[in-house]
Formats: C-alpha cells, structure tokens, sequence
C-alpha cells in the first residue's frame, strides 16, 4: 500500500504527524519506508496511491478517458480486458480475516471487471457491490489499457507511460479529443485552469484557447500533413513482405535541422529520427515527421544507449510530442502550407 500525505511538523519537539485516515491506518502497523514525491505528483490530492508502477493510474482526472468505450475498443475491446482481469487469478476483494473459495471467476460490475473468488462474487450480486470495488474496476480497465498502449508502441509492459505518450496513442487512434483538460494543459506545460468566483468585469476577462483544442487541432493537422486514404486492395496487402512506404519532406528535416537541440538548447545538427518504439527497425526509417532537433554529442549518445537516453532526457515520444506543438505553434506545419 502507497500513500501521498502532507505532514505537519513540530521542529522543537523534533516530531512529524501525519493524518491519514481510517482507510489507510493499517498501513502504520509496521515500519514503513518514506519518500519524497516525484514531480508528476506535485498535483495529487493527499491519500492513497496505486500499488503498481504505472504513475498514470493516479490521475483522477483520467478515469473517464479510461472507461470510455471508444478507448476501450480501441485497446482491444471488452473480450480483451475480460481476458486480462481472468489472469489475476486471484480475489480482489482484500479485507483481513475474510475466507476466499478456491476458484475464481471474472465478475462485471457498474464500473467494469473485477476477479473474485465464487464465494464473494455469489455475496455481492445478492447483497450489492462495495464502493471500494467499483474503484478496483475502474483501475483494471486503466492498467489494461496502459498495456495495451505500451504494446502497440513497441514498448516494454513493464514502460511507465507519461502522459505525452498517452496523447500520443491516443492520437494514433483517433482518441485526442477525450483527453481530458487538465491532463492537456500539463501536457502543454499550461498553467492551471483558474476557478472563478464571484462577479468579474468584462474587460478583465482575458480570453485563452482550451488546452483540449489546441492538442486536437495538432491532431488533425498531423492528420491532414500526411494525407493518408484508405485502400483495402492496395497490391502491397496482398504481399507476403511489402515494401515499407515512407512520408518524406525535405524541407521540413532541413528546418528541423536549423532549430535548437531538444536536450542541451544549442544548435542542433542533425534532424533525428525516432527509433524504438515501433519505429526504426531493421532496414527500415521513420517517417520525416517523427524527427527532433539534436546537436551532434547529443545524437551520437542516443545511438550508442537509447535506454539510457531516455532515462535522463525523457522518452523520444514525449519530445517528439513537444517539438511537434512548437512546429504546428510557430507555423511551420499548418493547414494552408502547400
């Protein structure tokens, strides 16, 4: 068990309290480690956290991204997510001192799928669901699709997906107008949307674009670059291997060449492209719009360890993401470029 609280602290007495509350005292009943939080909690309310690795599993904001339906077909669908539950085999209904039957089955419940044991899920389709289970639900569904993600990236399951390469996937599926607003605006590094209270005066009413649609409108933009159709009897399908087809602009990879390196701000050299994560495979380039900016030291790092890369600079995805909203941005890429 996890949790984020806020202490208060007695420096005379040289003693920390902490408050947090009936649902989380069982966590106290033996010594527990303490740490400080990481940045992508800095917006978490105080309580209890996910007990997995997936940082996006605590974004309440993103629970109803998470349990729409378009997401869930497009992570595989219902039979999909039945089958992952299933693999718990276990009973997620865990309270001290509760007996369990031996066998196990996949309950559908209000929010979602949940793993119980015969005996519990006889107890609550008689007697009703627990709200703490509904919750159990809604995080099943989340993990699965986070999995899904990873794996349609070409990414490890175990990868800690970051909230630009969520948008990421949800644009490759037609998906970037259910991210949710606040989920966009720390995507675009915006400022918290601000709450309103009481009367305002018309002139101080500064108008700004919803984060949602900026994210959207570089959605369909991206869209629209590439000009991709629809060819169910395109000869290539018909092959055993295919020849791959890229989307080049030259123009654009020598812009991309002029701007400031994505790591370091100096002048970048070279116009990467992005490798890993689905892309870049043997014999094989990205298309030229999956490029970022980097300087020559820069460059030759990412080559010689992308792991390694990615773990002090952030994931190629997520800087694609922002060098792409700087292009779209400044109009480099727009709608009436020819």
């Amino acid at each position: 068990m996890r949790a984020l609280l806020t202490p208060e602290i007695a420096p005379r007495t040289g003693i920390v309290l902490f408050r947090p509350g009936p649902e989380l005292l069982k966590l106290f009943k033996t010594r527990v480690v303490i740490s400080t939080p990481t940045m992508d909690m800095a917006d978490l309310p105080s309580g209890r956290l996910n007990d997995g690795t997936q940082p996006l599993l605590d974004e309440p904001s993103l629970i109803p991204f998470f349990s729409h339906e378009r997401v869930i077909e497009a992570a595989g669908g219902p039979s999909a997510l039945g089958s992952f539950v299933q693999s718990f085999n276990c009973c997620q209904w865990e309270q001290s001192g509760v007996w369990h039957h031996h066998d196990f089955t996949v309950s559908e419940i209000e929010s979602g799928l949940v793993s119980l044991c015969y005996s519990h899920d006889n107890e609550f389709r008689e007697n009703g669901v627990p709200g703490s289970l509904e919750n159990v639900a809604k995080g099943n569904t989340a993990l699965w699709i986070i999995r899904a993600a990873c794996s349609q990236m070409a990414l490890p399951l175990d990868h800690h997906l970051t909230m630009p390469e969520l948008c990421w996937w949800a644009s490759l599926n037609d998906l970037i107008d259910l991210i949710p607003e606040a989920s966009a605006r720390r995507v675009l590094r915006m400022p918290k949307e601000p709450v309103q209270s009481g009367e305002i005066k018309e002139a101080r009413i500064i108008p700004t674009r919803p984060a949602r649609e900026v994210i959207q409108a570089a959605a369909q933009i991206v869209k629209k670059i590439i000009s991709l159709q629809a060819d169910p009897e395109s000869p290539e399908s018909f092959m055993k291997r295919p020849k791959r087809k890229r989307w080049e602009n030259e123009k654009y990879t020598r812009w991309v060449k002029s701007q400031s390196c994505a790591c370091c701000g100096s002048q970048a050299d070279d116009p990467h492209h992005i490798i890993g994560h689905g892309q870049g495979r043997m014999g094989t380039k990205a298309h030229d719009l999956f490029v970022i900016p980097l300087c020559r030291a820069h460059h030759d790092e990412l080559h010689r360890d992308m792991k390694s890369f990615e773990a002090k600079y952030g994931s190629q995805i997520e800087l694609l993401f922002r060098f792409l909203d700087h292009a779209i941005a400044v109009g480099v890429i727009g709608t009436d470029k020819k």
